[in-house]
């Protein structure tokens, strides 16, 4: 963590999601980050608040697509109210992400639904609670199936002043598109100037990259890790570069994450977002030069170990 924050300004972290953060590590980790005064973390909300107390989503929600792949008919279900998180549960996820918020560096927190989380009453009622339930923290909120394109979520996002995470993830069946603008008039608001009121707290976009063939695999030879084993081009990050110009206008900070992180493909990305955003070279870590000649045309500096061959040409 030390090491990446010296070429990055935010960490999403991931391990939030499948338990509390515990305080001592927070504490540790914001030592490990101390030498970069602009380091914000963002972190995952508990998936026991976004996953495992799913509201009964293929009873009450659209019908079924019969193209949808067949992992999603296993997607965690409670129906029952007594499931859904307690007050304890509340109190342990606060204690971890107090400890960053009291130092000034929780910069967001992600509540990150599934595929299988459609748009009903019953799902909405449970999105508003959460958000009141968490208000006190700049949340974003990504939901991934089109059913959620409406404005009536972009209205209750705006109450609550939470972030629509942005997303680009392979489009299957009935997928959320990206918002081809992060502002407020792409969310069904209106654009606001400093003058008229404060911008909103966050964006929030994330790259999950494009496997359309290991995205909803249930084939159990393919190892988990392919599901994000993609590599964006140049072409493909443009557009998101422009998007997150975009949400800068109307946002304090705007965090863009890349989740294609088998090995560091998405650290590669988010250098390349970096340098196009700044039109600028940029620092990039010594080892991943090596594997991936694409980054020789960003870095900023020379190689520390010159070589007989270009880059990457054996």
């Amino acid at each position: 963590m030390t090491y990446l924050a010296q070429f990055f300004d935010t960490i999403e972290i991931n391990t939030s999601f499948y338990s509390p953060l515990q305080p001592g590590h927070a504490h540790q980790w914001l030592d490990r980050v101390a030498a970069n005064p602009r380091f914000l973390f963002t972190a995952k909300l508990w998936q026991k608040f976004t996953h495992d107390t799913t509201l009964d989503v293929q009873n009450s929600g659209p019908p079924p697509n019969p193209g949808r792949p067949s992992s999603l008919k296993a997607s965690r279900t409670a129906s029952s109210p007594s499931a859904r998180p307690s007050a304890e549960d509340e109190r342990v996820v606060r204690a971890g992400f107090d400890v960053l918020r009291n130092a000034g560096k929780l910069g967001a927190v992600l509540l990150q639904f599934p595929f299988s989380f459609h748009r009903t009453s019953q799902t909405m009622e449970y999105l508003t609670a959460l958000l009141k339930r968490f208000a006190d923290y700049p949340l974003a909120v990504e939901v991934r199936h089109a059913s959620w394109d409406d404005p009536e979520i972009f209205a209750l996002l705006r109450e609550y002043h939470a972030a629509l995470c942005n997303i680009d993830q392979p489009i299957i069946g009935k997928s959320f598109l990206p918002r081809e603008a992060e502002s407020l008039e792409a969310m069904g608001g209106r654009s606001i100037s400093p003058s008229e009121e404060s911008p909103e707290p966050i964006g929030y976009i994330r790259l999950h990259g494009r496997r359309y063939d290991t995205w909803f695999s249930d084939d159990p030879t393919i190892p988990s890790h392919e599901r994000y084993n993609y590599l964006y081009s140049t072409e493909e990050l443009t557009p998101w570069a422009d998007r997150i110009q975009g949400a800068g206008e109307h946002a304090q900070n705007v965090f863009a994450i890349t989740n294609n992180h088998y090995l560091g493909k998405g650290v590669v990305n988010a250098l390349q977002m970096i340098s196009m955003l700044k039109g600028a070279k940029v620092n990039v870590p010594e080892p991943l030069r090596q594997h991936y000649p694409e980054l020789e045309k960003i870095a900023s500096m020379p190689p520390e170990k010159p070589t007989l061959f270009p880059m990457g040409k054996g």
